[in-house]
């Protein structure tokens, strides 16, 4: 094991800490309907983004590489604040609870939603063009075989909850 994967390791549970703690962040304080929100919108944004002819347009004249994934990253995440925002407007009002009510419950929803961006990551978007190849959450991640129970994952978790 040398310097250069434990480096990549660690940046790429900083990318997960850093969307989990993101997450929870905005169910604590927005609460467990507008996690439930997000997650509706991650699931209509993928759809959108999959079907959506125009992104080479939008993208294509962006230069290198690097400044094209960020282009759909960018793309993926306007879809995915219009969706939510879509989600907040058709579903029930928020639950009455305080900040730090049923915070198990925030956790697992946002740990939910938090597996479906890793998900989309690495099978959707274009983040593979910022994290480097062969680490741990990557062979988690990135089997095609496991996306599809990825997506399901939140799925029950709703289900649950």
């Amino acid at each position: 094991m040398d310097w250069a994967y434990v480096l990549d390791f660690i940046y790429e549970i900083s990318y997960f800490l850093t969307v989990l703690g993101v997450f929870l962040m905005w169910a604590t304080f927005k609460g467990r309907q507008a996690m439930i929100n997000v997650i509706f919108g991650l699931y209509f944004a993928l759809l959108i983004f999959d079907h959506f002819p125009y992104t080479g347009y939008l993208t294509e004249n962006l230069g290198s590489s690097l400044a094209q994934s960020i282009g759909n990253l960018t793309v993926f995440a306007i879809f995915t604040i219009l969706m939510t925002w879509l989600a907040a407007r058709v579903m029930p009002e928020e639950f009455r609870e305080r900040k730090f009510e049923s915070l198990h419950k925030k956790f697992l929803l946002a740990g939910a939603a938090s597996v479906l961006v890793m998900a989309f990551s690495f099978h959707v978007l274009p983040v593979t063009e910022l994290l480097t190849p062969g680490t741990p959450l990557q062979t988690l991640f990135a089997p095609e075989g496991f996306f599809f129970w990825w997506l399901m994952l939140p799925l029950g978790v709703l289900f649950i909850l």
